[in-house]
């Protein structure tokens, strides 16, 4: 039997009187790569902002390993082994790769372990090794978006929370960004995707989950929802 590390049960989220998310309940098994796959405006950033404490519901509950953390503050959470890479890389431009990936470990404090993950960091990225000394800000778009999975590896991360990480990358980055997603679940950690590329995203996940205009609709193993014809239809573009 699988270890649950993530159980997510009746989440409803409202932005004022709209109604963001309707009931929603899933799970993610520790060593997992899961999906949320869906429409833009279904509900899937609002979920993961929801899970890592940016946003509280109104009812309904998260438990991350055993733990209630439905109502804990978001740097709390992260602290606990939760880490979000979100949408839109979110890096400080300002500063240097070196800096932004430090920034990953602010709250750790076993300086030799952090000193191994950011060696093991420039091994998985030999790009960000290259430019450490370089300002964040003269990154590519794919660049920008390895240096946030890398600053979310130096949070010494059991589950990676990702959205959108493929947004606004060429084909050819995309087919990069995946692998190391897959890398991730190599390396022992738990993730958890959003991503509008469905069918990339369905293609290196164990399971999946379709969220419509706020609810569940269907769910199960990755390969058989890529072959579920309404799925091929609504997502896949078949």
């Amino acid at each position: 039997m699988s270890e649950q590390i993530l159980k997510v049960e009746g989440l409803n989220v409202f932005y004022g009187m709209i109604q963001a998310l309707r009931g929603i309940s899933f799970e993610v098994n520790r060593g997992e790569i899961v999906s949320l796959i869906g429409a833009n405006g279904a509900g899937k950033t609002t979920t993961l902002h929801t899970i890592t404490g940016l946003i509280h519901p109104k009812s309904g509950s998260v438990v991350y390993k055993g733990q209630d953390i439905t109502h804990v503050a978001a740097h709390k959470i992260v602290g606990q082994g939760l880490v979000h890479v979100p949408e839109g890389r979110r890096i400080f431009q300002g500063l240097t790769v070196y800096e932004n990936l430090q920034l990953g470990a602010y709250s750790r404090k076993d300086k030799d372990e952090i000193r191994r993950n950011m060696e093991l960091v420039f091994e998985q990225f030999p790009r960000l090794a290259e430019r450490k000394t370089q300002l964040a800000g003269t990154l590519s778009g794919g660049e920008q978006q390895m240096l946030a999975m890398g600053r979310a590896l130096l949070a010494s991360p059991e589950l990676i929370v990702l959205d959108e990480p493929s947004m606004g990358l060429s084909p050819l980055l995309v087919g990069e960004v995946f692998e190391i997603v897959k890398s991730f679940r190599e390396a022992g950690k738990t993730v958890l995707l959003v991503e509008q590329n469905a069918k990339k995203a369905l293609s290196i996940s164990d399971r999946a989950y379709v969220l419509e205009n706020g609810v569940i609709t269907m769910s199960g193993n990755a390969t058989a929802l890529a072959n579920d014809e309404r799925v091929r239809k609504a997502y896949l573009g078949a």
